[in-house]
């Protein structure tokens, strides 16, 4: 005889409500996927690491063109608030103190993964794809490569190319986005 498991999903408002209530802290590693409060991996030096690097160099190519937005929320309504590594914001005065990013503020996401890589594909990534964000890189930490997603199609990306250290990676949402592997992987 099945057991029929019954889960409760949350709402991005209700995830929000559970912060106010001290129920979750401010810092518990956690995020807001399809309705389920997950557990963030640790993030290790070499990761973070990453991110400092691409942090670096976004900031600098981006310039006043996009706001440079580092493990912060983006809402996918109603029932996600993932935290992507890095994300690249369509320019607002109020840098989103108003309110998170949503999917059609966003030009560009960036996941580094060391240990969350099958995680990273197989949830994250069709949640960017469904929510129709354009561009979608992938930093590969243990394969040394930055994937690039692009071109959404339901809960898939209908174009990926996979870049190794000698490359570069063009981004089409800002056009003279470029940056070599080996900047992004040190």
């Amino acid at each position: 005889m099945a057991v029929e498991i019954l889960r409760r999903r949350f709402t991005v408002e209700e995830y929000r409500r559970m912060g106010e209530a001290k129920i979750l802290r401010e810092d518990d590693r956690v995020e807001l996927i399809e309705g389920e409060v997950v557990q963030m991996t640790p993030i290790g030096s070499r990761h973070a690491a990453c991110v400092a690097r691409l942090n670096h160099l976004l900031v600098k190519v981006a310039g006043g063109r996009a706001v440079v937005w580092v493990q912060n929320p983006v809402v996918v309504p109603p029932h996600s608030e993932p935290q992507p590594d890095l994300a690249l914001l369509r320019p607002r005065d109020d840098f989103y103190a108003g309110g998170h990013p949503e999917p059609h503020d966003v030009l560009l996401v960036i996941e580094v993964a060391d240990t969350s890589l099958d995680f990273d594909r197989s949830v994250k990534l069709p949640l960017y794809a469904e929510a129709g964000i354009r561009e979608v890189w992938l930093v590969d930490l243990p394969g040394e490569a930055v994937e690039v997603h692009r071109v959404p199609e339901g809960r898939r990306y209908r174009q990926v190319q996979r870049m190794r250290r000698d490359q570069h990676v063009d981004s089409q949402v800002l056009p003279d986005l470029r940056v070599s592997v080996e900047q992004v992987l040190g």
